[in-house]
């Protein structure tokens, strides 16, 4: 049986050319960047290209750059530093309800250290509205985060209108880019953003190396403590193999960026008409114009995600939900919640599809007849 991946929101596979150059850097770099001997000086020259090409996709000086071990380190890091360094001027941290975890969990830990925390909702199209963004904003306000694009919908946030919003305000404004990386332009100064999260295994480079760019001047509290690496931001050795993977892979990203978003757009396109020309009753959860190119999900009315994604997996398909799942019980999907309420049966019918790297045309039309025909059998 042929397997099909229809989930590289979650992670990607890595791109033969990066698995080259990291198994190179791994026989041949294996000096610490802090020596001061010949086999550091390489480890560091090869750390330093990446550390430039990072500066340069985002529009940043190659000093605002901080490796960390993944982009949850770097939302963290972000988050927390932020707002311990800065509590003189404030507690109020402002954020919304359809943030990755790792921004979510960081803000209840800040909520359990004295913290205030907004959380805002979105509408039915998975947007935040700016202006009930600007009633929440207050003098005691320090840090603002709000995500590039949903991971579970796909949808983007207004970003740059945010980032002009409180730009003369106090507060720090931090994004998580994770799923926008590779597909769409970054550019920090447009966005006018103090801290921005961006992870290696979402473009098709290694696990375990992220990047958070942290503006001139911001000032954030290190979570770790030991050596002088990354500006004291992020003390510890670094992962020389997974930066040279992660550069090599933002390098492919940049250069094949419109040819993806042409490909992945096209097979969105190719999965709905299947869909469609097979009668399946869904909805698209989100909005349907403002979302990046590889991420669709949908509602299957009479369905529930257990048996939608048992099914799909016993046909070899990959896809996934918001939602936990486990033995008799299921975890409705937070960011539905924020859209629809929690009663609304979209919060435990409803499945992420994600394109990537590992599709092709043929296998995106099998899986559609595929999953149609899963959907028929189980509304029937």
């Amino acid at each position: 049986m042929k397997q099909i991946y229809l989930d590289h929101a979650a992670t990607t596979p890595m791109d033969p050319a990066v698995i080259d150059e990291m198994t190179d850097s791994l026989k041949n770099l294996y000096g610490n960047p802090s020596s001061i001997h010949s086999f550091g000086r390489k480890a560091r020259q090869a750390l330093d290209k990446v550390r430039r090409t990072t500066a340069k996709v985002i529009g940043a000086d190659e000093k605002e750059v901080t490796f960390t071990s993944g982009g949850t380190e770097a939302n963290n890091l972000a988050l927390i530093g932020t707002a311990f360094r800065n509590k003189s001027k404030g507690n109020h941290i402002i954020t919304t309800k359809i943030e990755h975890h790792a921004v979510l969990h960081a803000a209840e830990y800040l909520e359990k250290n004295g913290f205030r925390v907004t959380y805002l909702d979105v509408d039915k199209d998975g947007m935040l509205d700016v202006e009930k963004l600007k009633a929440s904003l207050t003098q005691e306000t320090i840090l603002v985060s709000v995500m590039m694009v949903n991971n579970e919908t796909g949808v983007f946030q207004p970003i740059s209108e945010i980032g002009q919003l409180i730009k003369d305000h106090q507060a720090y404004f931090h994004t998580d880019a994770v799923q926008a990386l590779g597909l769409t332009n970054i550019h920090v100064d447009n966005l006018s953003v103090d801290l921005l999260t961006v992870s290696s295994h979402k473009i098709n480079g290694p696990k375990g190396l992220g990047v958070l760019y942290v503006k001139k001047g911001t000032k954030l509290d290190s979570r770790q403590h030991g050596g002088e690496q990354e500006r004291k931001r992020r003390p510890g050795t670094e992962n020389v193999a997974g930066i040279i993977g992660f550069g090599k892979a933002l390098e492919i990203a940049e250069e094949k960026k419109q040819v993806r978003k042409e490909t992945y757009l096209s097979f969105k396109e190719l999965f709905l008409k299947i869909l469609d020309k097979n009668e399946i009753s869904y909805y698209i959860n989100g909005s349907k114009n403002n979302t990046i190119e590889h991420i669709i999900n949908l509602s299957f009315p009479g369905t529930n995600v257990e048996s939608l994604l048992t099914n799909f997996d016993l046909e070899g398909i990959a896809a996934s939900s918001g939602s936990a799942c486990s033995a008799g019980s299921v975890e409705p999907s937070h960011v539905l919640v924020s859209m629809y309420g929690s009663e609304n049966s979209r919060i435990i019918n409803s499945i992420r599809f994600s394109f990537g790297l590992a599709n092709d045309l043929s296998q995106v039309e099998l899986a559609a007849n595929k999953i149609a025909k899963i959907v028929k059998r189980l509304t029937k």
